[in-house]
């Protein structure tokens, strides 16, 4: 039987797995196969320096899928910041009606969404965040866990914790982002009060991930332990694979006397970090990736993978009702 939760009958999915939005691999390729697998894809508008190029990735996506898929739109801080809003309009001129929202001071863009009928999922490290979002309108949150990819905040809460918090604390649904890659882990969140999971990670690893065969192959070999946090000294905490470029940024990090961001930003290029995903060299640069790498040990196709995740959470499920059994009568 498939499951069915405030996520799924809300977005018109069949299964409560989320494609995160990831910079250089949401694609319409991984999107599309997410949503035609019963999942939510979603494309990373800011993949795209123009608006009109997330527009032709759109209806690009529109032509390799019926299914609902959403836009990744993530404010972050630059010294000329993208014209978010201009984003935005065209999520709205294409008809899309789901986003999925990040970053700081969201509420413009969150606001011009809601008015044309959006659904939000918006993106959060801590319940403070969280409880500011509600306050903006959004209908769905993703709690974003220490363990994650990329940026994991400052407040080192593990999923365990804030999604515990978050059932006690939030009257809107949420779902849980950061170490989900498998079906019993599904289930664990749908215990703990969510309504479905975020991976990012893991749909990295996946046949339709538009990255290079040579990094798939080096998070299925890759542990628990492979990543580490950078940039905490600016409090900008990002979780990466732990290679030798991610390593010599540590040691700038730590032993720099002026500290000086300058002083690291060529280790931390984001440039050089695309570059990973197209010539296949996980030391040439950096890339972020999360501590569920530990848990990955394949390279499925995402309908696979999805396939895979409902039927593993169905069955741990059942298993677990059946630890209720009948007193006895004698």
């Amino acid at each position: 039987m498939p499951l069915q939760t405030e996520l799924t009958r809300r977005l018109g999915i069949t299964v409560p797995v989320v494609q995160g939005g990831m910079q250089h691999v949401g694609t319409a390729e991984l999107a599309s196969a997410v949503s035609n697998a019963g999942g939510l894809g979603i494309i990373t508008a800011l993949i795209f320096p123009e608006p009109e190029g997330l527009r032709q990735e759109i209806r690009k996506c529109k032509k390799l899928t019926t299914r609902p898929f959403a836009v990744n739109i993530t404010l972050l801080p630059a010294l000329v910041p993208p014209d978010y809003e201009a984003y935005a309009q065209v999520v709205i001129d294409e008809g899309l009606k789901i986003v999925e929202t990040a970053g700081n001071s969201p509420g413009p863009v969150i606001s011009k969404l809601k008015k044309a009928g959006v659904i939000i999922l918006h993106k959060c490290t801590t319940i403070r965040h969280a409880q500011s979002a509600v306050k903006l309108g959004v209908d769905f949150l993703s709690i974003d866990g220490f363990e994650c990819a990329g940026h994991v905040g400052e407040s080192d809460i593990t999923n365990f914790i804030l999604l515990s918090k978050a059932r006690q604390t939030l009257n809107v649904p949420f779902i849980a982002s950061g170490g989900f890659a498998d079906g019993q882990g599904l289930a664990a969140a749908l215990m703990l009060g969510a309504c479905g999971v975020n991976m990012g990670t893991r749909f990295l690893c996946t046949v339709e991930s538009p990255i290079h065969h040579n990094i798939k192959e080096a998070i299925v070999k890759a542990q628990e332990t492979d990543t580490a946090l950078v940039l905490r000294r600016w409090r900008n905490t990002t979780r990466l694979f732990k290679n030798k470029v991610v390593q010599d940024a540590l040691k700038v990090e730590k032993e720099s006397k002026t500290g000086e961001f300058s002083e690291i930003a060529p280790y931390v290029s984001g440039k050089r970090g695309k570059e990973v995903f197209i010539n296949g060299d996980p030391e040439y640069g950096v890339w972020t990736a999360g501590q569920v790498m530990g848990l990955i040990n394949d390279i499925p196709t995402c309908k696979d993978l999805i396939v895979r995740i409902e039927k593993e959470a169905e069955e741990t499920i059942k298993e677990k009702v059946k630890l209720f059994t009948a007193p006895s009568k004698l």
